[in-house]
């Protein structure tokens, strides 16, 4: 009995002692509700900062699962090339101190990518959901993706003494090396690559869901927007940065100058010529994950504020599957179009 009591004691004494977050570690992307931040720094400084390497440090304070609020020191610094020359806000890279983030949810994500909102108009936050959409698509269709989560950031920009407030919505996306880590891969670093060397079946995949997603701002050949990791002997493509898609329909969005086609909503298939079967698994593939991309999408309707973008994202994803349930506009939209 009295050993019992001793138990007891010490297990009360250990309860006491730690705090609600290191009793239960939740892993950064494993809940996939969306995640509120608090972020304040000056937009302008990371912007023009002419060093890349250069990290601002600030506090970014995130919410708890019982309701509560933390905070954690993270030095932000700008990244991208298009969206820093296109939009008032700049994408931002993330990094933590190890020691910072153990037994946080961010444990074991020392780096991070924000996606944030191009411009201040009215459906910037819807955009970002749509880019958010696509992730989600991605990871139904390919086992290799980059992990994201939604964040709803209320965002302080600093102007001298004064601060304007705004209300974001932003990813948060899994670093390029935890990626390759993830899958007992390595980054696949060189400048080009042979479509051909790739994995087939991935690069397929890859092509169709560029295809679903109306997007022509990728190259796996020259490595733009794809990541390559060499995983089991294999060289894998992951795309990402879906903001010029016809998906997103983004106000600055524009198609490659290297397609004959005049809107982003107009689909072009970039893939190349490859063995019928693979198309044909492929198109499968698709169609039987039709019912979980749809769920995927319904999903996030509650974070839209214009019921109208969520409507026109369905109808444009629902006309791919058009493509792909007809004979005749399968071959001459995908397969003939398929680059020798």
């Amino acid at each position: 009995m009295k050993k019992q009591a001793f138990i007891f004691l010490v297990i009360n004494i250990f309860f006491s002692s730690v705090t609600f977050s290191q009793l239960v570690k939740a892993d950064l992307f494993s809940n996939q509700s969306i995640l509120p931040l608090k972020l304040s720094y000056s937009n302008k400084e990371v912007k023009n900062s002419k060093v890349d390497s250069i990290y601002f440090k600030t506090i970014i304070t995130y919410k708890l699962q019982d309701n509560s609020w933390d905070s954690l020191e993270v030095g932000i610094r700008k990244r991208g090339y298009s969206r820093l020359r296109n939009c008032y806000f700049a994408p931002i890279r993330m990094k933590f101190k190890k020691e910072d983030i153990k037994n946080t949810i961010f444990e074991d994500n020392k780096k991070l990518k924000l996606v944030l909102p191009c411009l201040k108009e009215s459906d910037n936050n819807d955009n970002v959901v749509k880019e958010f959409i696509a992730y989600k698509i991605y990871e139904i269709i390919s086992p290799y993706y980059f992990k994201t989560r939604l964040v709803d950031i209320d965002y302080e920009e600093n102007k001298g003494s004064k601060t304007k407030p705004f209300n974001l919505k932003g990813i948060l996306k899994e670093d390029d090396k935890d990626v390759a880590k993830r899958f007992d891969g390595k980054i696949f670093e060189r400048e080009s690559v042979s479509p051909y060397a790739l994995d087939s079946l991935t690069s397929v995949r890859n092509s169709f869901f560029n295809y679903l997603i109306g997007n022509t701002d990728f190259s796996q050949s020259h490595l733009h927007n794809v990541k390559l990791i060499y995983i089991d002997k294999s060289i894998v493509p992951i795309c990402y940065d879906f903001d010029m898609s016809g998906l997103v329909n983004a106000s600055y969005a524009a198609v490659s100058e290297t397609v004959n086609i005049e809107s982003v909503t107009d689909r072009t298939y970039r893939g190349v010529k490859r063995n019928q079967l693979l198309y044909n698994q492929v198109r499968n593939e698709f169609l039987g994950h039709k019912s979980q991309i749809l769920k995927s999408i319904n999903d996030t309707e509650k974070y839209f504020e214009s019921s109208k973008e969520f409507s026109s994202l369905k109808t444009f994803v629902l006309e791919f599957f058009d493509v792909l349930n007809n004979d005749a506009m399968f071959k001459q939209r995908i397969i003939d179009q398929a680059r020798g």
